[in-house]
């Protein structure tokens, strides 16, 4: 796996801004093939963080243009600040899914 974890500070109402992104953005995310999730986390105070996992690389890094593209149209103040990017392959434990 490889995840993508993008910061944005600014962000105004970050509560709506993640609203929105989980909302909007993400089913975009799910048609692409290797997508394995997309969350949206509220800081509080305009700051918010995204996580986007994919199967490789490859296909993760594809989605960095679409990312910035809806940002620019939709969440234009976001776009004059670029987020602080985080990303590699993934490591972990998964939590068992209940019988």
């Amino acid at each position: 796996m490889y995840t993508v974890i993008r910061r944005y500070e600014g962000a105004g109402d970050s509560a709506e801004v993640c609203r929105r992104a989980v909302a909007e953005f993400g089913p975009m995310l799910r048609d692409r093939p290797g997508f394995q999730g997309y969350w949206a986390i509220d800081a509080g105070d305009g700051v918010l963080a995204t996580i986007t996992v994919f199967e490789s690389e490859e296909i993760a890094l594809e989605s960095t243009g679409a990312a910035r593209a809806w940002v620019r149209e939709n969440l234009p103040e976001l776009a004059e600040l670029p987020p602080q990017v985080t990303a590699g392959s993934t490591t972990g434990v998964m939590a068992e899914t209940p019988a």
